[in-house]
């Protein structure tokens, strides 16, 4: 059975419980998402860690944004781990999203974040960014493609306006997917998986859902049965 289009995030307190998670989700889901905490705590080791024997792609959540030199740097520091994705933010610009394609592994994707899916139209007023929300991810989205990048990350509010700019060859990530009656938590712009998906998202990221639930292999197994389903 082919396995469903969900990056499972896994931030997990410890590298255990963030391996343990993604044995129990790899036999239904194609990706694992690494971020920012765990790769801090944890170091290159989290990627074999969370990889096991399963081979299961890996998406590393680093949200790079600096210089172009720093960002070149960072992307190829961890070239060597051949994620399946890499995150920058689309906000570095151009020249930034360029050198991070160029220094990454040639199987790496480098993925620009566009508008963090915690962000309100009220934030991106406040901190300068033009709005509305759809308006800034479809301008962001633009550049990134131009700049290089083969994966943007949008909220599933944006995902189809993002596919009509960019068409079709870009891999589209969202976050901020919820299942029907799950809690929005800290996201700001949600939808559920089956809408994400028949908007036009090639990968799903499912956190909380999954991993606070009582059995992560089931619930994940549960949600790629209701997706096969469309």
């Amino acid at each position: 059975m082919t396995p469903a289009p969900i990056a499972v995030a896994l931030d997990a307190p410890d590298l255990e419980t963030a391996a343990r998670w993604a044995a129990l989700v790899t036999p239904h889901v194609s990706t694992v998402k690494v971020g920012l905490e765990l790769y801090l705590r944890y170091g290159p080791d989290v990627i074999a860690s969370v990889q096991g024997a399963s081979g299961v792609q890996v998406f590393l959540d680093l949200k790079l944004h600096d210089i172009p030199n720093t960002v070149a740097g960072a992307s190829h520091a961890v070239a060597r781990l051949r994620p399946a994705y890499l995150t920058v933010h689309a906000a570095g610009g151009h020249a930034m999203i360029r050198a991070a394609v160029d220094a990454a592994d040639p199987q790496t994707r480098i993925a620009a974040v566009t508008i963090l899916t915690s962000l309100t139209e009220a934030d991106l007023s406040r901190i300068g960014l033009a709005g509305p929300a759809d308006d800034a991810v479809r301008r962001l989205s633009a550049l990134s493609v131009e700049a290089g990048a083969t994966a943007l990350v949008c909220s599933p509010n944006e995902v189809s306006a993002v596919r009509a700019e960019v068409g079709e060859g870009i891999t589209l990530i969202t976050p901020g997917v919820r299942p029907a009656g799950a809690a929005a938590q800290d996201q700001a712009r949600v939808a559920t998986p089956e809408q994400a998906l028949a908007d036009g998202a090639d990968l799903l990221v499912i956190g909380r859902p999954i991993t606070a639930s009582p059995d992560p292999g089931a619930a994940a197994a549960a949600i790629a049965a209701s997706l096969r389903r469309l």
